[in-house]
C-alpha cells in the first residue's frame, strides 16, 4: 500500500511514468517500493447516449498520512500526469482503516 488506480489514462503512458513517479512518491511516503502498486482501469465513460473519453483520474488508496503529506503526494501524481500530455486530472484519496485492511487474514 499505497495503491494507485488510473482511469482515462492511456496504458503506455502510464508505464512512461511509472518509476520515476514511484520514486518521487517512494521519497516522500518512505515506504518500501514494493509496497506501491500501479493500476491501469479500463472504463468506458458514457454521457448523453455516447461513449466520450473520460477524464483522467487517479485513485490513490492508503492508510492516511495526513494532510501535508497527502497534499504533497497529490502535487507529485499531478505533475506527473501532466507530464504525459493530460493537462486536468483528478486525484483522490481513499483512506484505508488500518483494522478493516487484511494480509494473509491478519490486519495491520
Amino acid at each position: 500500500m499505497p495503491a494507485l488506480r488510473f482511469r482515462a489514462i492511456d496504458m503506455n503512458k502510464a508505464l512512461a511514468i511509472s518509476k520515476l513517479m514511484i520514486d518521487d512518491l517512494q521519497e516522500l511516503i518512505q515506504c518500501p517500493r514494493e509496497y506501491f502498486s500501479i493500476e491501469v482501469v479500463n472504463s468506458s465513460f458514457i454521457m448523453d447516449e455516447k461513449v466520450v473519453e473520460g477524464l483522467p483520474a487517479v485513485d490513490v488508496l492508503w492508510f492516511d498520512r495526513g494532510q501535508e503529506v497527502q497534499d504533497k503526494a497529490a502535487m507529485i501524481i499531478t505533475k506527473h500526469i501532466n507530464l504525459l500530455g493530460y493537462k486536468n486530472v483528478d486525484v483522490i484519496f481513499q483512506a484505508l482503516e488500518k483494522s478493516r485492511y487484511y494480509e494473509n487474514g491478519e490486519h495491520f
